[in-house]
């Protein structure tokens, strides 16, 4: 029976896919996937309670990629910025004090042969204590000269707990080491005026917070020792305000000190006085300071004003992952500055000092 061109035309078609489909079982390539690397499809999560002494549970979350996927976990405390909590890679995480007013994330890091991907939870609410009474993260600090006459201010400190929160304050008088402490009579103020009686102490506040659960003090590192009147407050020199500044000078991060030094402990608090002057050897106040770790493993302070004697203190909290080490240092970028100026013009400096570490 003869063909018409179409059924050869079908044939051939027909045929062609035979051949496509044969080459195809023969190089192994019909049904085979692409590779690729692991995609995170659904976020890791956290469940439990954030309150102290409390397990958290990480969930990896879904993914997909080709051949065997494994995963690793790191927990982060997050402050100012994230960081790994040392030796916490499984699955559950108990909370502990260094925790708290921190927010918790969960890290998973998904590998195959193609490569690896990371995913991150979202946060925690802040840690508090589970009872809501308050909990101190930061300690209070204090501002201002140690000299006879000044003025001191304390901070609060940082608190975590349940609101309102209010604070009572109570300044208390130690001798040349920080011992021996004793409550100053009526001086229950956020500042302190130095009096005579204070010459040759030093100077510190007890701050109480208090809410509904319950109330809790801190206390703040103590001053330098308090010198007479005629002491040279921050170093001695003119003092001008920084807005007198004039064009073409620039401001000095003098004198950079910290207490303790070495450090040895990342449960105590570092506090770190700094000086600033300009470059016409003023001293210099009202000038605005920037001070953080580098890397960020202490908590970073707010920016804060240089006093009458052209000074400022910061208590800084070591984190998880500062080092303590002999024969080791931490480097602080401090930056002094006026606000409102350019960025990369105006009066600021700069300097990077160090403190040591042992143990």
């Amino acid at each position: 029976m003869p063909t018409s061109p179409n059924g050869r035309r079908a044939r051939w078609i027909a045929s062609g896919a035979a051949v496509a489909v044969l080459a195809a079982l023969l190089t192994g390539s019909l049904g085979a996937a692409a590779a690729a690397v692991p995609a995170n499809t659904k976020e890791p999560a956290i469940t439990g309670t954030p309150n102290l002494g409390k397990d958290l549970t990480g969930d990896r979350g879904t993914w997909t990629g080709t051949g065997t996927i494994t995963y690793t976990y790191r927990w982060l405390r997050c402050t100012s910025s994230c960081a790994g909590i040392t030796g916490e890679t499984d699955t559950k995480y108990s909370l502990v004090s260094a925790d708290l007013g921190a927010t918790i994330r969960f890290e998973v890091t998904a590998a195959n042969a193609e490569g690896k991907t990371v995913a991150t939870s979202n946060a925690t609410a802040q840690v508090t204590n589970a009872n809501g009474v308050p909990a101190n993260t930061a300690p209070p600090s204090v501002t201002g000269t140690a000299t006879v006459g000044s003025t001191l201010t304390t901070t609060t400190g940082t608190w975590v707990g349940d609101a309102p929160i209010s604070y009572q304050y109570q300044w208390q008088r130690c001798d040349k080491n920080g011992n021996a402490c004793k409550n100053i009579g009526g001086a229950r103020h956020d500042t302190y005026k130095l009096a005579d009686a204070d010459a040759n102490s030093t100077i510190r506040s007890a701050v109480t917070a208090r809410n509904s659960r319950g109330r809790t003090s801190a206390i703040s590192p103590q001053t330098a020792v308090v010198a007479a009147a005629t002491g040279g407050g921050g170093g001695g020199g003119k003092v001008v305000d920084v807005a007198d500044v004039p064009k073409g000078e620039r401001l000095i991060v003098d004198k950079v000190t910290f207490s303790p030094n070495p450090v040895r402990s990342r449960g105590t608090s570092i506090t770190v006085t700094i000086v600033v002057k300009d470059t016409r050897g003023n001293l210099v106040k009202n000038a605005y300071v920037f001070l953080r770790s580098t890397p960020i493993v202490t908590s970073t302070p707010t920016d804060a004003q240089t006093g009458g004697d052209g000074s400022i203190s910061y208590s800084v909290k070591p984190e998880a992952d500062f080092p303590i080490k002999n024969g080791y240092s931490v480097q602080f970028f401090v930056k002094a500055y006026r606000k409102g100026d350019p960025a990369l013009a105006g009066v600021s400096g700069t300097r990077l000092v160090q403190v040591a570490t042992a143990k």
